[in-house]
C-alpha cells in the first residue's frame, strides 16, 4: 500500500481524478482528517474539505507506479 498527497480542489479535478481511478480493478482510499471514503465515488469525495489536500491511498502495490503517472496533475509534492 501507498499513500500520496493529492489536490482536488475543482469540480473538474474530481470528474477527471474519479473517472482515471475508476478504470482500475484494485482498491483506492480518499483520507481527510478521520473521514475515510472510496475514491471512486463522486458523491463521497463530494462529502469531504477539498480545498485541503487530501491522502491518496492506493492498496495494490502493482498498480502504483502507473497511477501516479496518470495521477500527475493531482499530486502534491
Amino acid at each position: 500500500m501507498k499513500t500520496i498527497k493529492v489536490s482536488l480542489n475543482s469540480i473538474d479535478k474530481v470528474k477527471v481524478f474519479v473517472n482515471a481511478v475508476s478504470k482500475y480493478d484494485s482498491d483506492f482510499d480518499l483520507v481527510s482528517g478521520r473521514y475515510v471514503i472510496d475514491a471512486k465515488s463522486i458523491m463521497g469525495i463530494f462529502s469531504l474539505d477539498l480545498s485541503k489536500p487530501i491522502e491518496l491511498m492506493i492498496h495494490d502495490d502493482s498498480v502504483v507506479e502507473e497511477v501516479e503517472s496518470v495521477l500527475q496533475d493531482f499530486i502534491l509534492e
